[in-house]
């Protein structure tokens, strides 16, 4: 057993692909920690112990089936099997005699806490096959090799795998993994188009230097790849499905000359959470970010921008036909007067003077507000609005003001929210008032409300 001294300590430790195991450790730690432990130790962070403890709500409870097949990409499997675990889903693994060649069951078992199926001559397994294809909500097969896919291709079932995937009545989503020059063959090819005719979901694969040491196309993807293509997936029937959002993020910058800018300190995080979210309610999302060093939800159509008056363009040709619009992004309310084609050196300063005249950028809501009075489109518009003081105040003037159906209020000086943080405390209003005050939590969970809010709205209109 680990006890740790502070959260930073805690969150070196929870660096990308660690294992359930791991992980199952360091939350027995801040539970037994938070529960009131008299020891010596310092208390844990409550941030970390949200972000450690929060499952994907979209996951939580939900059966996947793992296939895994006989490849060197095994390794990255049991991560997979890990990451969707913590996230809340139940995850029932299939292994092929090959793949127990490269790892071993107890591994999986490991880090699902669940058994691990791989003998279709035992009888309790034989009989399971049937149950797990008919009750998981999906079935994943990675890494699948180009054998295991020609199998399912035509129909073959001469091991518990493939049995199961022929049985199963949930979609199914394969991710290959073979080596150098076998994905590209016609035969492997042929069967890629059969299965995806018969609407199996195909995830990757990815080029890159394979195990021979050879370059080209048939990695596995990385796992939280796949768990992105899960989400995809298990998201096709949710509250905002068939709707198309759009989600604006991140600060923008406006030039004084080519080394030096004007901008703010937001990072895109509230953003970018509330895009995954939209995705996981099933909607097809734009999203119009400005420079964000966080990554970029897969799924979404990302459209790059850097000034406000690309931000407002962009905006403007998204929402065309949208059914929502998130405002989340922090648009810059003012520019240089004058922007130099060159550096301005410090012997320069006569010239330029060592004030900066500043003027109106674009008023992006305005012009939103102007588009929805002509064509009614987006059908539901949620602003942000992100003051230091007087937040109800300014907030409910700006939602009147900009004829948002919701704005979301943060005080961005207060503890835990505002910017570069991952969490956050909203006020939640509309013409009627206050909507939700929502409490400290995760950037996540706020973005999973406020798309609960919007969806709630379009499906009254």
């Amino acid at each position: 057993m680990f006890l740790f001294t502070s959260a930073e300590i805690i969150a070196q430790r929870l660096r990308p692909g660690r294992l359930m195991s791991e992980v199952t450790v360091l939350v027995i730690v801040v539970q037994r920690l938070k529960a009131g432990s008299k020891s010596k130790f310092a208390k844990v962070d409550e941030r970390i112990y949200t972000i450690l403890m929060e499952p994907i709500t979209l996951l939580k409870e939900k059966k996947i089936i793992l296939g895994v097949t006989g490849s060197i990409a095994v390794y990255k499997a049991v991560d997979l099997a890990s990451k969707l675990t913590q996230a809340g889903a139940h995850v029932d693994v299939i292994m092929s005699d090959a793949a127990r060649r490269f790892v071993a069951p107890l591994s999986f078992r490991s880090v699902t806490g669940r058994s691990v199926f791989d003998d279709m001559w035992t009888l309790e397994d034989h009989v399971r096959h049937v149950a797990l294809g008919e009750t998981a909500d999906m079935m994943l097969l990675a890494p699948a090799t180009a054998n295991t896919m020609a199998k399912m291709a035509y129909g073959l079932a001469d091991n518990l795998l493939t049995v199961t995937a022929l049985a199963a009545r949930c979609p199914i989503m394969v991710a290959p993994a073979m080596d150098g020059g076998m994905y590209e063959h016609a035969a492997t090819q042929d069967n890629v188009s059969r299965l995806v005719e018969r609407g199996i979901r195909l995830a990757g694969p990815t080029t890159g230097r394979m195990a021979s040491g050879l370059e080209g196309w048939g990695r596995m993807c990385e796992p939280a790849e796949l768990l992105a293509h899960v989400r995809l997936l298990l998201a096709e029937r949710g509250l905002l499905a068939g709707r198309h959002v759009v989600v604006t993020t991140g600060p923008t910058r406006e030039a004084l000359d080519p080394v030096r800018f004007i901008s703010n300190r937001s990072t895109g995080k509230q953003g970018l959470a509330v895009a995954q979210a939209a995705l996981d309610a099933g909607a097809q999302v734009t999203l119009i970010a400005g420079p964000v060093n966080e990554a970029i939800p897969l799924g979404v159509m990302h459209v790059p921008v850097q000034t406000t008056t690309e931000m407002g363009d962009a905006t403007l040709n998204a929402v065309e036909s949208a059914d929502a619009l998130f405002m989340v992004a922090a648009v810059a309310d003012f520019r240089p007067g004058n922007q130099s084609e060159k550096k301005i050196k410090k012997g320069e300063t006569d010239e330029w003077g060592l004030a900066i005249g500043l003027e109106p950028t674009l008023d992006v809501l305005t012009a939103v507000r102007t588009h929805r009075e002509k064509t009614g489109y987006p059908r539901v518009a949620l602003g942000f609005a992100a003051e230091t003081h007087n937040a109800y105040e300014y907030g409910r003037d700006k939602l009147l003001r900009k004829g948002l159906n919701f704005i979301a209020v943060n005080d961005v000086l207060a503890d835990g929210a505002g910017f570069a943080v991952d969490t956050n405390r909203v006020l939640l209003l509309s013409s009627a008032g206050v909507v939700e005050e929502m409490p400290l939590l995760s950037k996540t969970a706020v973005a999973e409300r406020l798309v609960a809010h919007v969806a709630k709205a379009l499906n009254n209109t």
